[in-house]
């Protein structure tokens, strides 16, 4: 599938932002989304992951902060940011299936700053 995202930009700290990542086709297939971050010159992280069964695994980072939340019937991947700090500065990307060989989204820029 191919990953289109939209959402993010710019946000003060203590304000929130919700990324959208929607699929080209269904994702109900598709055991694991994913959203990371990368930040120039760095490994990219993994911030937040989803099961088709709704689990999900959250970085300890952002931990009671962010929410990530799927909707199969709309093929659309979520990530909600509350409670933002400028150290959330960072370009994320959104991935269905795995790390090594699943699909990626174009990332979006997310800018915490006063």
């Amino acid at each position: 599938v191919q990953l289109v995202q939209s959402g993010g930009g710019l946000a003060h700290p203590g304000g929130s932002l919700r990324l959208t990542c929607a699929a080209s086709g269904s994702i109900s297939d598709i055991n694991l989304m994913s959203w990371y971050r990368q930040d120039p010159g760095k490994v990219r992280e993994m911030v937040a992951v989803i099961s088709n069964d709704g689990r999900t695994n959250i970085a300890e980072a952002v931990q009671g902060r962010f929410t990530v939340s799927r909707d199969n019937a709309k093929n659309t991947l979520y990530l909600q940011m509350n409670s933002l700090k400028p150290e959330d500065t960072s370009v994320y990307c959104c991935n269905a299936g795995s790390y090594s060989a699943g699909s990626w989204g174009q990332g979006t820029q997310v800018t915490v700053s006063s």
